[in-house]
C-alpha cells in the first residue's frame, strides 16, 4: 500500500490492474485501517478516472455473492446517493411503478447515504425481509416483479470499508460504485448520478457493456430527473439536455420533492404517493422516472405512451400490489 499511496500522492493515476488489486487486497484486509482512509481521502481531492472506477468495480463483482436472474429480463433503478437533497425515496417508488407495468425489477439498494431514508430503510420499515437467496429472489420476481439486492449481503468486501466510511462521513468513490455492482449483472438500467463528472465516467463505462442504460443527472445536483429544472441523459445514442417542459411537465420547487428528517416521515410520504394520494409534483417525479425507465429497456418507446403507462401502474394500484406481494 505504501507505494499505491505514494503513486497517488505523486498525482499519478492508478491503472484498471492496479485498483482493481488494491480493492480485493483492502477486501482481504491485507492494509490497516489508517492505510484505507488515505486511500479513501486522495479521491476525495480529486475525481476518479475511468481506469480506476472499473478496477474497483471489477473487484467488486468478483467478490460478490452472485445470483443469476438471467431468466428474467431485468432493470435496475440505483441512483448513487451523495447529492445531499434528502429527497424522498424516488427511485424505489419509480421501481414498484415499474413493477406494476408489468416489467421485471431488480433493485439494488442500501441505507440512506445523503437522505434520512435509503432504499433499504424504506423497506425494512414497511417489512420487508432481506435475503442473497437466489430462490427466494426469483420467487419475487415472479410473483411481484420486483425483487431487492440489499448490498451489504451481497458485499461482504465492504464490511471493511464501512466502518471507515462511517467515520469519515463524507462522500467517497464507493458511493459512485453502489449502482455499477449489481450482482445480478440486469440487462437494463437507468441510474442517476450526483455530477456530470461522475455521469460521465459512468456512460464511458456502461458503453463497453451489453446493458440498455440511461444514466441522469438533474443540472441543479440532483442523482435523479427532479423536475426542479432540466437535466442531462446519457445513453449508447448519446448526450441530451432535456426540461420539465420539453416534456409537457411543469418545473416544480425543490421543497415539492422533500423527503423528511426521519424514516417514520419518509414513509409517511411513499406510502401516500404508492396509493396514489401524493402531491400532483411527487407523482409527476416518480411517473416521469418511470417513463424513463421503460423507454431504457424499450427505446422505440416514445415518452408520452411510458408516462401513460406509468400513470396506469400507479393510480391503478397495481404498484401497491407489487409492493404488497414483496412484502408478504
Amino acid at each position: 500500500m505504501k507505494h499505491i499511496l505514494n503513486t497517488l500522492f505523486e498525482q499519478k493515476r492508478l491503472s484498471k490492474v492496479q485498483s482493481k488489486k488494491v480493492l480485493i487486497n483492502i477486501a482481504q484486509e491485507k492494509y490497516n485501517s489508517a492505510q484505507i482512509a488515505a486511500f479513501i481521502t486522495v479521491f476525495l481531492m480529486r475525481p476518479v478516472s475511468v481506469d480506476e472506477l472499473s478496477g474497483f468495480r471489477e473487484a467488486l463483482l468478483e467478490l460478490a455473492v452472485k445470483v443469476d436472474l438471467s431468466d428474467f429480463n431485468t432493470i435496475d433503478l440505483c441512483g448513487t446517493g451523495g447529492d445531499g437533497k434528502n429527497t424522498f425515496n424516488i427511485s424505489t417508488l419509480t421501481s414498484f411503478v415499474v413493477a406494476g407495468t408489468g416489467n421485471k425489477v431488480a433493485k439494488h439498494g442500501n441505507y440512506g447515504v445523503s437522505s434520512a431514508s435509503g432504499s433499504s430503510n424504506m423497506l425494512e420499515f414497511l417489512g420487508y425481509k432481506f435475503t442473497n437467496d437466489e430462490s427466494v429472489l426469483k420467487r419475487q420476481l415472479e410473483t411481484a416483479n420486483i425483487c431487492f439486492l440489499h448490498a451489504p449481503l451481497f458485499h461482504p468486501a465492504m464490511k471493511v470499508v464501512a466502518p471507515i466510511r462511517r467515520e469519515l462521513g463524507v462522500k467517497t468513490f464507493f458511493n459512485m460504485l453502489g449502482p455499477l455492482v449489481n450482482p445480478s449483472a440486469p440487462q437494463n438500467q437507468l441510474v442517476g448520478v450526483f455530477n456530470l463528472e461522475v455521469a460521465r465516467v459512468y456512460n464511458y463505462i456502461l458503453q463497453d457493456s451489453t446493458v440498455n442504460y440511461g444514466v441522469v443527472h438533474a443540472l441543479d445536483g440532483y442523482d435523479e430527473i427532479s423536475l426542479t429544472g432540466d437535466f442531462k441523459l446519457f445513453t449508447k445514442e448519446g448526450e441530451q439536455q432535456l426540461s420539465p417542459e420539453g416534456l409537457g411537465q411543469k418545473t416544480i420547487l425543490q421543497s415539492d420533492i422533500f423527503g423528511g428528517n426521519s424514516v417514520k416521515e419518509a414513509a409517511k410520504i411513499f406510502v401516500n404517493i404508492i396509493n396514489g394520494k401524493g402531491t400532483e409534483q411527487q407523482h409527476n417525479v416518480v411517473l416521469t422516472n418511470t417513463a424513463f425507465a421503460l423507454k431504457t429497456m424499450d427505446p422505440t418507446k416514445n415518452f408520452e405512451t411510458a408516462f401513460e403507462q406509468a400513470r396506469q401502474s400507479l393510480f391503478g394500484m397495481k404498484a401497491k400490489s407489487c409492493l404488497e406481494k414483496l412484502v408478504k
